[in-house]
């Protein structure tokens, strides 16, 4: 007689939800460039390589393809931390596939929060990234009234960081405006709360909310900028979103290089990062690294 421990519906951890399969295209890389503006020359000309490599973060949302993972009151829901590691480049044509599992839940404050590890494997079976995204939830049952986020939570004491203090080589790509086309091709091209204003008011948010993993691939530019193949078969990073980007704000990644250490045969470099609006307000705050290669 077979019994089952867990509820179907529930969200527990060691839940396998499977995954889907992807093809890197052309017209994907095309996309991920309109969605972010990352222009780099290695996605669509000579590489060091030969030939095009594909962004690091070109499967940036594989882990949002399906939101059954999610807890059932999703009002005012964030995504809260991205933890990535890269083993090997992408490149145009390559299939891969994705498998997500979660591996934690826990409280903090007023949230409750779930993690689930995404692996991007190729059609051999070799680990390609695996990523682990921390979604939180209001503990709450329902928002209420009011937004769940507004404004005005970026500018108490609460929500300021200090960055940028400890020295070493700075870093950075250019102050970019996050407009709604690329908002749409980033979250598109249905409507939701990161490409649409009415859907954004249902989730508790005044405006639209740019996708954290946008951030999070404005760092992974900063990093290939700086770091190239270094980045794309060796970068990982651990990042922190602290506040929201909303749509047609401007922003641009940071970045000091702190150290380096020997890893193997080769060095690693180690990088405070974060992510900036003009004004100054912090939305990202980590740590990344890389080979020197």
């Amino acid at each position: 007689m077979s019994i089952e421990i867990f509820r179907a519906s529930e969200i527990y951890v060691g839940r396998d939800f499977g995954g889907f399969d992807f093809d890197i295209t052309p017209a994907a890389i095309e996309n991920y460039i309109a969605g972010t503006g990352d222009a780099n020359p290695w996605y669509t000309g000579e590489s060091p390589l030969g030939g095009p490599l594909a962004p690091a973060l070109i499967l940036h949302s594989a882990v949002f393809r399906r939101h059954d993972w999610y807890l059932p009151n999703i009002f005012g829901n964030l995504h809260a931390r991205q933890e990535w590691q890269g083993f090997g480049p992408i490149r145009p044509g390559d299939q891969l596939h994705s498998r997500s599992v979660i591996v934690d839940r826990y409280i903090k404050r007023d949230r409750e929060y779930v993690v689930n590890e995404c692996l991007i494997l190729d059609s051999n079976g070799r680990l390609v990234q695996r990523s682990r995204t921390h979604q939180s939830f209001l503990m709450a049952a329902e928002g209420g009234n009011g937004f769940a986020v507004d404004r005005a939570r970026e500018k108490s004491g609460g929500r300021v960081f200090n960055v940028g203090q400890r020295g070493g080589e700075p870093i950075e790509t250019p102050m970019r405006k996050v407009s709604q086309p690329m908002c749409m091709a980033f979250s598109g091209p249905g409507r939701n709360y990161h490409t649409d204003v009415e859907e954004a008011h249902k989730l508790g948010f005044p405006e639209i909310v740019v996708q954290g993993m946008l951030s999070v691939c404005m760092i992974g530019e900063l990093m290939t900028r700086r770091f190239g193949l270094g980045f794309l078969v060796g970068g990982r990073f651990d990042l922190r979103l602290v506040n929201v980007l909303w749509a047609e704000e401007i922003t641009a990644a940071k970045g000091r290089i702190l150290e380096r250490h020997p890893e193997g045969e080769r060095t690693r470099a180690e990088v405070e990062v974060w992510c900036e609006k003009a004004d100054g307000t912090v939305t990202v705050v980590g740590t990344a690294s890389a080979l020197d290669l």
